[in-house]
Order: C-alpha cells, then sequence, then structure tokens
C-alpha cells in the first residue's frame, strides 16, 4: 500500500476508493458491536434482536452515503475512474428509492421488536437504542449536514474513537491482567496507572498528528508516503479489531468484562490459519485492487464524459455540476462550463469554489464586470481565502484599478500560508514590476523562491528584473537556472541569448537563440537577435574567395 502510494498520485489511486469502502464497513460493524456489548450487558443475546440490529446498522451506514449528493459524487467519480460501467440515471434513482424505503421498512421492525421484547421482560439495553439513534444521526449529518466532505469524516471519526478507544483500553488491560502470556510493550502500557492512561492518550495523538504533518509539510514525497502509511495502518486497523463483533465468543466476553460466553475463538475452516488470512485479504483488498487498477488503466473513459455522468446520475448535487463545469472549463468549452456553474449555484448558491472558477471563466471571456460581481461573492463567503484574493487583485488590476489590486494583494499573502505562498509572491512581484517598483518586486520574487526554489517564472522575472537593475552577472545565474527547470520555454531562451550577446559572449547568444526559434519559429525578435549575432561572429561572416 505505502509503495503504491509512493508511485501513484494520491488523487487517483484506486486504495482510496477501498479504504473509503473498508472505512464505511467498519463505522457500521463497530456501531453494531458496541451495541452487541451494551445487550450482553443486560443479558440480550436473541438471535432476532442481533439480526435487526445488523441489518438497521447496516441499511442506515449505506443510505448516508447513497442519499447523500456530495458523498455520491465522489464516490461514482471514484468508481467510474477505475473503469466500472457508467450506471443510469434511472438506475441511480431507483437505488436510493428502494435504499430509502428498506431503510424505514428495517427501522419499523427494529422498533417492534425492541417493544416486543421490552413488554415480555427481556428487554435490550436502552443505550444500545440511545446509541443507533445517534450514531446513525450524526452519521447522516456528517454525510449530508457538513460541507465539507473531509471534515464530515473527520467529526464522525472524533465520535466514533472517542467510544472505540475506550473499549480498547478496558479490553487489552483485562486481556493482560487475565492472560500472563501476553508481554513485551503490551503488558507494559496496558496495566492498571493513570500516567499509562496518559502515555497510551498521548500515542492516539501521535498517530493523529501524521494527517495534520501531511497537510503541513508541502513536500510531495513524503506526502504520498505518510499518506500510503495511514492508508496501511487504517486498512489493518480495520481487519484485526473485529473483536468488538464477536461478543458470543468466550474470550472476547472475558477481555470485555463480560459474563459467560458459549464459544471461543474458532476458525471454522479446514484452511490453515495463515491461508484463511490471505483468501480474506485476497477477496476483500488484492482482487479488487487489480481489477480497479487495471480498469483505471486500460478501461477508463475521458475525465469530461466520467464527470457528465455522475452530473447526469445526481442532478441534484451542486458538487458534481461543479466538476463537470471545471473539466469542460480546462477543455475550453466554456459556454458549456458556465452552465454548468449555474446550474450548481442555483443548488447551492453559497458554493464557494463555484463562484471563483464563474468569475474566472467570464476573466476568459473579458467580462471584467461580470466576474467581478462573483468575486465579491466569494470573498464575503470566505473572507480570508487566500487564493480568492489573489485571483480578485488580478482582476481589479485589468480593471485599471491598481490601489485597490495592490490591497487585495496583500490581504491574499496576509491569509496565505508562507509554504503555500510561492506563486502568489510571484504574481505580486510582476504586478510591482508593471508598476515600475523594481525594488519591490525583486524582493518578493526572491520571497518566492525561498519558498520554492524551482519556480521557473520567478527565476526568469528575477533575471529580468536584475538585468534592468545593470546586474548581469546575477542575472544569467537566474536565466540559467530558468531555462534549466522550464526547457521549453522559447522567451527564456531568448533573454538568455540577449543577455549573453551583449556581455559579447556571441557564440552562446546563438545557441540560445536558435533554442528559442525550435521551440517557436514565430519569435520574430529571437530570428532578428540571432541574425545579428551571427553577423558579428567570425564563425558566419563571408569570406572573399581566393
Amino acid at each position: 500500500v505505502c509503495v503504491g502510494f509512493y508511485f501513484w498520485d494520491i488523487k487517483t489511486n484506486p486504495v482510496v476508493m477501498i479504504v473509503f469502502l473498508w472505512g464505511v464497513w467498519h463505522g457500521m460493524m463497530q456501531t453494531y458491536g458496541f451495541g452487541r456489548i451494551y445487550d450482553a450487558k443486560t443479558g440480550s443475546f436473541a438471535a432476532l434482536t442481533r439480526r435487526l440490529d445488523f441489518a438497521t446498522c447496516g441499511i442506515w451506514f449505506a443510505a448516508g452515503v447513497i442519499l447523500s449528493p456530495a458523498r455520491m459524487t465522489d464516490t461514482l467519480e471514484g468508481f467510474y475512474g477505475c473503469g466500472l460501467p457508467f450506471i443510469s440515471p434511472a438506475g441511480i434513482h431507483a437505488l436510493q428509492q428502494t435504499l430509502f424505503f428498506a431503510a424505514v421498512a428495517i427501522s419499523i421492525l427494529w422498533l417492534a421488536n425492541y417493544v416486543r421484547m421490552w413488554v415480555a421482560g427481556t428487554r435490550q439495553n436502552p443505550v444500545k437504542l440511545a446509541l443507533f439513534i445517534t450514531s446513525v444521526a450524526f452519521w447522516w449529518y456528517c454525510n449530508n449536514g457538513v460541507a465539507n466532505i473531509l471534515a464530515g469524516i473527520a467529526l464522525f471519526e472524533v465520535f466514533h474513537d472517542v467510544q472505540y478507544l475506550s473499549l480498547v483500553w478496558i479490553y487489552n488491560r483485562n486481556r493482560v491482567e487475565k492472560d500472563r502470556s501476553i508481554g513485551g510493550f503490551m503488558r507494559f502500557i496496558f496495566r492498571r496507572s493513570g500516567s499509562l492512561i496518559g502515555l497510551y492518550i498521548g500515542l492516539v495523538f501521535a498517530y493523529g498528528s501524521i494527517g495534520y504533518l501531511n497537510s503541513s509539510i508541502g513536500i510531495e514525497t513524503i506526502t504520498r508516503v505518510l499518506t500510503g502509511v495511514v492508508a496501511a495502518s487504517g486498512l489493518l486497523h480495520f481487519y484485526y479489531d473485529g473483536f468488538i463483533w464477536k461478543v458470543r465468543e468466550k474470550s472476547t466476553r472475558q477481555s470485555l468484562g463480560l459474563a459467560g460466553g458459549t464459544a471461543d475463538v474458532k476458525l471454522g475452516s479446514f484452511l490453515p490459519g495463515w491461508a484463511l488470512h490471505a483468501s480474506k485479504w485476497a477477496v476483500a483488498f488484492v482482487i479488487p485492487l487489480a481489477a480497479m487498477s487495471f480498469g483505471k488503466v486500460y478501461l477508463a473513459a475521458p475525465p469530461a464524459d466520467r464527470t457528465g455522468h455522475v452530473a447526469a446520475d445526481l442532478p441534484a448535487s451542486a458538487r458534481a455540476h461543479y466538476n463537470y463545469g471545471a473539466v469542460l472549463q480546462q477543455l475550453g468549452r466554456l459556454d458549456e462550463a458556465e452552465k454548468e456553474y449555474q446550474t450548481a449555484l442555483r443548488i447551492d448558491p453559497s458554493y464557494m469554489k463555484v463562484h471563483v472558477n464563474m468569475a474566472s471563466l467570464l476573466m476568459s471571456k473579458s467580462k471584467l464586470d461580470e466576474a467581478k460581481k462573483y468575486y465579491d461573492r466569494a470573498i464575503q463567503l470566505d473572507p480570508n481565502s487566500g487564493e480568492v484574493r489573489s485571483g480578485y487583485a488580478y482582476l481589479l488590476e485589468r480593471l485599471g484599478r491598481p490601489d485597490e489590486a495592490r490591497a487585495e494583494y496583500e490581504n491574499a499573502i496576509r491569509f496565505t500560508p508562507k509554504k503555500s505562498a510561492a506563486r502568489l509572491f510571484y504574481t505580486y512581484g510582476a504586478f510591482l514590476d508593471k508598476r515600475g517598483e523594481l525594488d519591490a518586486a525583486i524582493a518578493q520574487y526572491q520571497r518566492a523562491l525561498e519558498v520554492d526554489p524551482n519556480l521557473a517564472d520567478a527565476h526568469s522575472e528575477l533575471a529580468t528584473a536584475l538585468l534592468t537593475k545593470g546586474d548581469s552577472q546575477k542575472a544569467e545565474a537566474h536565466y540559467l537556472e530558468a531555462a534549466r527547470l522550464d526547457p521549453k520555454r522559447a522567451d527564456i531562451h531568448s533573454n538568455l541569448g540577449t543577455l549573453l550577446l551583449n556581455e559579447g559572449k556571441t557564440s552562446q547568444a546563438i545557441i540560445q537563440y536558435e533554442e528559442a526559434l525550435r521551440i517557436d519559429p514565430t519569435l520574430t525578435e529571437a530570428a532578428e537577435n540571432l541574425r545579428v549575432a551571427k553577423q558579428n561572429d567570425n564563425r558566419f561572416q563571408s569570406r572573399p574567395p581566393k
């Protein structure tokens, strides 16, 4: 898993879909497992109750995803991106309607059984009822009520982990006390000690900090490795913490401090233990991963087709229309993209990213006044977004309002973390450069390169500014670095050629001009300068016949 994340882009990695599906299953099964533990404490072990608990948890956790427009958008895009055949809008609608009515019907059966057992005197644990209601409601809220999907997942994980980690402590502490064969780190940390509880909580927070570190480190290779580590550990966690779901087994009940028990752990298979586990991983992970990887490479339709089908499948999803519009905009199909954005805004007028993309699209059409309205609304929705402020500053610059543009560039810098501000520093430097504020522009270009030394644009513009200031030696170094980082930029080679020509390095200048014209034969300035350079180079001067 870790190696796969290292070599495969995170956004298109099929492992993400498997982790997501396992995560939904895991959250559902743990809620079911918590319910079984609470029932076990009151001696409720009826088979019908157990089956209805499982069905209720399963149907509502599935409904939380399938009936959520935002979550279904991501799910369908993930599956279509792995080469799965497109599902018709009618099929999606039928699935959603069937699931909703099935969830209502199963819930009625569950409540009827709860009341029946209460009347019969063999009641289920009331805490389980509260657990199911709060868990399903919060799962529904996280999938449908939280605008940011990642924030929704994080919220439910916090809600879930408070219960889960408490049970893990109780379970493992009892195991350590009752099983003398357990030693090492497990016996050390799961002893009766307040300080060790603190250490346990600290380890939990240390693991959780990996996500924060991953989002703040800003180095792609490390980001991929850390994401792979989290995904792999998550899969192992989902696989190994099945103890909560086996309340009927004697060893599990003893470790949870529950009386009785009818059976101990049995593999129930003619296969050896390692083969049984290998077969489970093959069915639940290896085969699906191989199929999705093959589909992603050989069967997946183009992005416009995939996002278009998702938008058709989920007409009430603002996210689906936004994603489709963004792909169309990248392809230059601006009128179609505008229609998708308008549809998204009719569904969700507060979708900030749609306002930003609409503004960008209208700027491409030179409809600057209309674009300003969308940027104004985007800033109202997220006044602390450096990205929005930066785009708005560029719009104001194009509208001929430099003082307002300057203020917005400075606001954008204030709201943007430095590690992400390289392009912003460069853009602000270019703005100052146009205004004739050369020293201030140079300072911004240098700030950009402090953050991202590989930003070719900043090297190129800094070189031009330094050359204007008369520092040709430093300018040459930055032009050479820009050409190394972006060898396909004809203008960089042409500018470097001019610098070398002015320094009397004619042969080197000719090489740069020829490279510029090879990349862009229409670059007339480079062609003229090449002609002049060759006239000044003895190798190209005509010689009289002998």
